[in-house]
């Protein structure tokens, strides 16, 4: 059962959020406008297609900082609860710190539960949109590729493997094709082309300066032709996903593709484990983060509101440090993915337990 003071408190954390996400969101718009004004202008981006960028922009960067802003409204409001001795005076009642902790505790779970579901159903599309009109507009005018465009080697299946040198996204087109297929450990076939294009008709690959050489035990067959249209066990997305599948797919989706390429043996496994595991830390950061948010900002100390802002924003920033650095060592290394996702809030929960010891002496 809610007392007047735990609804007081919680009305307090959830309003000062929204707060703080209504003020912060509109700068960082205005931010970014100002740097991509000129591409806009240049690339004659239609104004409703800047519009649902911009919305995608919102949800995107609102799940991917909202810990932080958390953390910060936290300390906002409760430094003014400390400045203005209503913490001493509720903690003077009888109330236990533990006790006075629990609506801030309620108002991170419905906030984590809230960003959970964001984060499996409405982020992977806003993240599509978002991340589709940077690489139609923004970089470089189509001359970076969101897809990997050299050196692209695949394994299909158990015993199916693709490689092209390089590839062409806007033709559709991939240069110094060829594709084995193996029985146990020996090659059943390879076919070969100087030049495939993938037709999006019917599913099927036009192969120029095709070759195909099928290993007998009496000697190998060998066929050719000028041009020939086949149809394999992939998709264009098979061959050269997006750099940034992963964050537009939702959680069942993420789950089957991240198995899809486990099977393969995709070189980008971690990446996608990185997102995956992502999706479940980020809200737990949110109760770690009130926890030290309170314990810092709960007593009156010298420098009042502003020390504790300046200690919030260092750690903040800190969190945000540790965050980047082990996901990108997971994403370039062998580091286990799941290891570097949950190590910030690992470190952090252990100073929270700290943080939190002290305060309630």
């Amino acid at each position: 059962m809610l007392t007047i003071i735990d609804k007081y408190i919680l009305k307090r954390y959830l309003s000062t959020f929204i707060v703080m996400l209504l003020l912060f969101i509109p700068i960082g718009i205005v931010i970014d406008v100002s740097e991509k004004i000129n591409k806009l202008i240049e690339n004659k981006v239609p104004f409703l297609q800047v519009a649902l960028y911009y919305l995608n922009f919102t949800i995107y960067f609102a799940n991917l900082l909202f810990p932080i802003f958390l953390f910060l409204s936290v300390i906002w409001f409760t430094s003014k609860l400390a400045k203005k001795t209503e913490v001493i005076a509720i903690l003077s009642s009888g109330i236990s710190f533990s006790r006075f902790l629990r609506p801030f505790i309620i108002g991170a779970t419905i906030v984590s539960v809230f960003a959970l579901l964001m984060g499996f159903f409405i982020v992977p599309k806003a993240s599509e949109g978002f991340n589709n009109f940077r690489y139609t507009y923004l970089l470089g005018n189509g001359n970076v590729s969101a897809r990997q465009s050299s050196d692209v080697f695949r394994q299909i299946s158990a015993d199916e493997f693709m490689y092209v040198s390089n590839f062409n996204t806007i033709s559709k087109t991939a240069f110094n094709f060829s594709f084995e297929k193996f029985k146990g450990e020996q090659l059943n076939y390879k076919i070969m082309a100087d030049r495939i294009k993938w037709n999006p008709k019917d599913s099927t690959y036009t192969l120029y300066g095709y070759t195909k050489r099928t290993v007998g035990a009496l000697g190998d067959k060998i066929e050719s032709a000028d041009q020939k249209i086949l149809k394999f066990p992939f998709e264009l997305d098979d061959l050269t996903p997006v750099v940034y599948i992963a964050e537009t797919l939702s959680l069942g989706d993420l789950t089957q593709f991240i198995d899809k390429e486990r099977s393969r043996g995709s070189s980008n496994i971690n990446v996608y484990l990185v997102v995956l595991y992502k999706k479940y830390s980020i809200p737990i950061s949110a109760f770690i983060l009130t926890i030290i948010a309170v314990a810092v900002s709960a007593m009156k100390r010298r420098g009042g509101m502003g020390m504790n802002l300046a200690i919030g924003i260092l750690l903040a920033f800190s969190f945000v440090f540790f965050d980047k650095i082990f996901g990108v060592m997971a994403e370039k290394s062998s580091f286990s993915p799941f290891i570097a996702v949950w190590i910030p809030n690992f470190i952090f929960g252990i100073l929270a337990i700290y943080l939190l010891r002290n305060a309630k002496r």
